[in-house]
């Protein structure tokens, strides 16, 4: 008989932390940033705090965290399609720990819609995870002991001093603030990150919102300049780290 599994159940599980781990390993085998524990809870928690600003009841909010938490398992088995791969994976796992089979549903669908090469949003778990995903860059994510200035991620990430997520719901925007140094610049950021910018903005507008995209005070994606990088009024921050 299925039971209501929390976050903490999926955090306490032995396979996904095998699963987490193994993908992190993988990835850093392969040169990516980090992918482990860290990653996954700031997906985990900013995927449940943008449900909870747009007004989402509490259990929406906890899908939406457990989405986060297991998104990138798929790694374990290959970078390629591991949106997908990782759907299969939990879908098996929560099941056998008892989850209802439409919160699973919900849950898989999102994490095989999370990457800009295969997905869309779907339903608000998958809109949410998509924007909490990509709005994480920044210097923490470069495993440090392998920085390499010449590589272009680790470039970017290491520029990148302090970013946030935000949703102003009286402007009906969801912002992503980056600051960066001048080791890197936006034309880099862009080029590594812009597919996954485009599908942040069609996530955003999943909500009825606009995603806006301000690197250094410069709005990128829309025609109104930004006058600073302060904190708005209505503006709720949802990133967390």
């Amino acid at each position: 008989m299925s039971k209501p599994i929390t976050l903490d159940d999926v955090r306490e599980n032995a396979e996904i932390k095998k699963l987490i781990e193994t993908s992190n390993d993988c990835l850093k085998q392969l040169g990516y940033t980090e992918h482990g524990l860290r990653h996954v809870g700031y997906v985990s928690k900013t995927t449940a705090n943008i449900l909870t600003a747009l007004g989402y009841d509490k259990r929406t909010v906890e899908l939406g965290a457990i989405a986060g938490w297991v998104h990138d398992i798929g790694n374990a088995i290959n970078r390629n399609n591991h949106g997908l791969t990782g759907a299969v994976l939990a879908y098996d796992i929560l099941i056998r720990m008892g989850m209802d089979a439409g919160e699973t549903a919900k849950i898989i669908a999102a994490i095989g819609n999370h990457e800009e090469e295969t997905g869309l949003p779907v339903s608000e778990l998958s809109a949410a995870l998509i924007l909490a995903d990509k709005s994480d860059a920044h210097r923490s994510r470069v495993r440090r002991q392998f920085a390499d200035r010449s590589d272009i991620h680790d470039r970017v990430n290491l520029a990148i001093k302090k970013n946030y997520l935000a949703v102003d719901k009286a402007k009906k925007v969801i912002r992503l603030v980056i600051i960066m140094d001048d080791s890197s610049a936006t034309m880099e950021f862009l080029q590594i990150y812009l597919s996954r910018m485009v599908l942040s903005e069609k996530a955003a507008a999943y909500f009825g919102y606009w995603f806006e995209l301000v690197i250094n005070g410069n709005v990128i994606n829309r025609r109104r300049p930004a006058t600073d990088v302060k904190r708005k009024p209505g503006e709720t921050e949802v990133s967390e780290d």
